[in-house]
């Protein structure tokens, strides 16, 4: 939200794109950082280890609350006095309701199917395909590249399709994606997995760059944080029931077939779309 209202409208999307590209890297490491721990510790510790790394981008904090300041259009609708005092009741009233019922839609979609996949991928990648540690983290490691250019190469395409265009397209081909990935990959067809990896890297991660620069644009700067932030996160609680989903369907149909049945969460974002208006442009202002 906060290099949203820094960043000028026409070139919103890219800038967004290139902040969210930054989970990938930390993806990357966090792999190499999986391969190593559960090489050295037994997997009863390791998992611990793994955990506990987690701690350490918390300490970043210390440098945002010291260095990185409010931005302009915030702290001149502050000084208006017209900021409400309660922008979480803000989002649900007429006039903001809708766009915060189609926008948690939106996000439960791309994180329902992305939880899917990528919660059970090094499962999938183990007991499916019979890769070994140092087999997944090399598949990851594709994928992950994939990811990277997905985050830099969507906020381009967000500036020039538009938000509801390059949203939609995301998400027909991250399911196309996922089902390929899946199911035409048995046997002996590592070489395929492979080469897979990239798409589907690049399309189910490269939908959420989107939602930083389309969220912002979606609500008023009085309700800015609350709105992205409630639709963001509910699409995060309600996308986490998605895993637990296909851990139950795995006992029945197998995990492969059930990861595919996954991608159909990105219809969800297909249909919130019919709902949102297009804000490619739009200017943050002072409300």
């Amino acid at each position: 939200m906060l290099i949203a209202e820094i960043a000028r409208p026409e070139q919103r999307g890219r800038v967004l794109g290139m902040v969210q590209s930054a989970w990938a890297v930390g993806w990357a490491l966090i792999v190499l950082a999986y391969v190593v721990v559960f090489s050295a510790f037994d997997e009863s510790t390791a998992w611990r280890v793994l955990f506990a790394l987690g701690v350490l981008p918390a300490l970043l904090i210390l440098y945002v609350r010291r260095r990185v300041h409010e931005s302009e259009v915030y702290v001149q609708t502050r000084e208006t006095g017209r900021s409400e005092q309660v922008p979480l009741a803000t989002i649900f009233r007429p006039g903001l309701l809708g766009i915060t019922l189609a926008g948690s839609l939106l996000a439960t979609g791309a994180q329902g199917g992305y939880y899917a996949l990528f919660t059970w991928l090094p499962k999938f990648l183990k007991s499916e395909r019979g890769l070994n540690i140092l087999g997944v983290g090399s598949y990851l490691l594709v994928i992950i590249v994939g990811a990277f250019c997905g985050y830099v190469l969507s906020g381009y395409l967000h500036d020039w399709l538009g938000r509801r265009r390059a949203f939609a397209w995301f998400a027909v081909l991250s399911a196309l994606t996922v089902i390929v990935y899946t199911l035409a990959t048995s046997g002996d067809r590592r070489g395929l997995l492979l080469v897979l990896g990239f798409p589907l890297g690049f399309f189910p991660s490269g939908m959420f760059s989107g939602f930083g620069s389309y969220l912002a644009e979606l609500y008023p700067t009085r309700a800015r944080g609350a709105g992205q932030g409630f639709c963001y996160n509910f699409g995060r609680a309600a996308g986490a029931l998605f895993p637990l989903l296909i851990g139950v369907l795995s006992e029945s149909i197998g995990l492969t077939a059930a990861i595919a049945l996954g991608a159909a969460a990105y219809g969800l974002s297909l249909v919130a779309l019919l709902a949102l208006p297009e804000t490619r442009g739009r200017q943050l202002m002072v409300d």
